[in-house]
């Protein structure tokens, strides 16, 4: 099967997933801009969110760049990786409603969504390297190394675990992911120019 309808699925859905996370933030019931900044949490986390579903659909869009096919198993693989995402909004919303923010329990979840996400993107890459040509493929040369992925799992799942003790230090773990994946993952990009 040719990817493009893989893409195009995928690009729908993230695009309802970041309208929906935009329409959960709420203006302040105040004119004013102390009302403004006393909301700087709930936007705090909608832009980590917002930056998480770009870096997975950046990674996405040049992941699937050196693909020719997809078959069965990357599509449920794909799936797999929806679904997870499709939670941003809700855990989103959950941690913006919780107080004190951040609460425990949501930060966590936050961050079990998070690390499932990451987890589901490796069956995704494996699916696609052995439906493009396995060890030799092009795909395969391009990632060489899985260093990121295995380290945001790591990270995820200790920022879980400190939830339950102190939520803004698992927040902060949860952002230091992001800027580890927010500068561009160069591996495709520079297999593709070369």
């Amino acid at each position: 099967m040719e990817k493009g309808r893989l893409e195009a699925f995928t690009d729908g859905v993230i695009a309802v997933i970041i309208t929906i996370m935009v329409l959960e933030l709420k203006a302040p019931h105040e004119a004013s801009w102390q009302a403004l900044i006393e909301n700087w949490p709930i936007m705090l986390s909608y832009v980590l969110s917002f930056i998480y579903v770009g870096i997975y659909w950046n990674n996405h869009h040049h992941l699937l760049h050196l693909a020719e096919n997809v078959n069965g198993k990357v599509m449920w693989a794909n799936l797999h990786l929806l679904f997870w995402l499709s939670l941003f909004p809700f855990v989103t919303s959950w941690l913006n409603e919780a107080h004190p923010l951040p609460a425990p329990v949501p930060t966590a979840l936050y961050g079990f969504v998070l690390l499932m996400a990451a987890i589901s993107w490796i069956p995704l890459m494996r699916t696609l390297i052995n439906c493009n040509g396995g060890r030799e493929s092009e795909l395969q040369k391009a990632i060489r190394s899985t260093w990121k992925e295995w380290v945001s799992v790591v990270v995820y799942a200790t920022a879980i675990a400190l939830a339950f003790f102190i939520p803004i230090v698992s927040c902060g773990l949860y952002a230091a992911v992001a800027v580890m994946w927010f500068v561009p993952d160069r591996r495709i990009e520079d297999k593709v120019t070369a």
